[in-house]
């Protein structure tokens, strides 16, 4: 087997442990669900367990992607990302680009306003994000800091530092984020380069 295709294969495992987590799901309950057994989820996730096609189809429909998106198959030449909306916590994330398992991911966040949250429900993990007000009033904890951004205003912070958003008035808020994993960081110009 080629380079590439080892590469694909060993990026399975950590995008299926990605995709279960991000669903909230345990190894039991997606065991239950497929019919797979625990201990062979837990060796697919760790890349114990090389992935076949009887354990990748099961597990794309539960978990409701296309096989393609699932391996993270090489692109195929068409560049349109076919976003896939999933709701957490009472907001809907609309992906703007691809999941690759690594690097920057892009969504549309649309809040609904129902959902109040406090500085006591901060968070922290590793990664970095950038956020940018399409509409709405977005108010902000981020460690001591208490923001309300407006239309057109971003922010961006390390995720290791607590922080948790939220409608500011109990309205729709629709913002675009972008988040890292591993901690990489935008770059915004306030006025285009100089030409030399």
């Amino acid at each position: 087997m080629n380079d590439e295709m080892d590469g694909v294969l060993s990026s399975v495992g950590p995008r299926l442990r990605a995709l279960r987590r991000e669903r909230g799901s345990t190894l039991a309950e997606l065991s239950a669900a497929t019919g797979i057994s625990v201990s062979t989820l837990s060796r697919l996730e760790s890349g114990g367990r090389r992935p076949t096609l009887e354990l990748l189809l099961p597990l794309a429909r539960v978990h409701r992607v296309p096989l393609d998106e699932l391996v993270g198959a090489p692109p195929t030449g068409d560049p349109r990302v076919h976003a896939r909306p999933f709701i957490r916590h009472g907001t809907t994330y609309v992906p703007l680009t691809r999941d690759l398992g690594h690097g920057l991911r892009a969504f549309k966040q649309v809040m609904d306003g129902t959902r109040t949250l406090g500085p006591e429900d901060q968070r922290s993990h590793e990664g970095y994000e950038w956020l940018y007000v399409l509409s709405g009033r977005l108010r902000l904890f981020l460690g001591d800091n208490d923001l309300v951004l407006t239309p057109g205003e971003a922010a961006e912070f390390d995720t290791r530092v607590p922080h948790a958003f939220t409608s500011a008035d109990g309205k729709p808020v629709e913002c675009l984020t972008i988040f890292g994993a591993q901690g990489e960081r935008i770059h915004t110009r306030a006025r285009p380069a100089r030409k030399n």
